[in-house]
């Protein structure tokens, strides 16, 4: 029985935006302060993106419909981690042949085969795992709120094994996952909703085992005009 992974991306079920399509380094400052940013520069417009930008109805009883495709290990590990390179490190370590993705975003790497030479990141980490030959296989099931299609991908797909779904009931039945892996991605999702990715990491049911992620800090109304300055130029 082949050994797999099973990753999941919190922003596989939350809404975003095209305009914040972009690279971005995974650090304290961005996962937060870029928040306050997009939050601030909606809220001159007249938007507010706590009351926009929510988990969408995905979500419910995600975990269920998950057991009637995948069937965990008696003694599956799960990780919670910031950010989905840890991925790479999880396939590698428990020798993984095949990984399922649940993602907004592939994670093959943009810009060619060149991006694969750069270091190990949340864009690139499903690509090197693949050139490497660490995996045999990756199966990338799409979140209805991507900008992305499996065509963006053609120099990959031509020279592995790649295969894309837009939904679970897409899956076959009966994939045995040994590891479990669910990423926050503070990048691609919002601070005013890490209680409810808490709530959905709970909701599994299993043990698990939290790898570099921090609570943070969100309180808008206690954002003074000088803060609202210094966030709106962030860079």
């Amino acid at each position: 029985m082949m050994r797999s992974l099973l990753t999941v991306d919190w922003d596989y079920f939350i809404p975003s935006k095209r305009e914040w399509m972009a690279s971005y380094a995974e650090n304290e400052k961005n996962m937060t302060q870029l928040w306050y940013k997009r939050y601030i520069k909606s809220a001159l417009v007249r938007e507010n993106l706590e009351e926009t930008i929510k988990v969408g109805p995905i979500a419910k009883d995600f975990w269920n419909k998950v057991k009637k495709h995948f069937t965990f290990a008696k003694n599956v590990k799960i990780f919670v981690s910031e950010s989905h390179k840890v991925g790479y490190y999880l396939a590698k370590n428990f020798n993984c042949v095949e990984v399922y993705s649940f993602d907004a975003h592939a994670d093959l790497g943009y810009g060619g085969f060149s991006s694969l030479d750069f270091e190990l990141n949340c864009a690139n980490w499903l690509g090197k795992l693949l050139r490497e030959d660490i995996i045999k296989k990756a199966n990338i099931i799409y979140s209805p709120y991507t900008f992305e299609k499996p065509s963006d991908f053609e120099y990959i797909n031509k020279a592995y094994w790649v295969s894309y779904y837009t939904s679970i009931e897409s899956l076959p039945q009966d994939i045995f996952i040994e590891v479990i892996h669910i990423c926050r991605s503070g990048i691609w999702t919002p601070p005013w909703l890490d209680g409810k990715f808490e709530k959905f990491v709970i909701e599994l049911g299993l043990p698990f085992r939290k790898v570099g992620i921090k609570e943070r800090e969100w309180n808008i109304s206690k954002l003074s005009y000088s803060d609202q300055i210094f966030y709106l130029n962030f860079a």
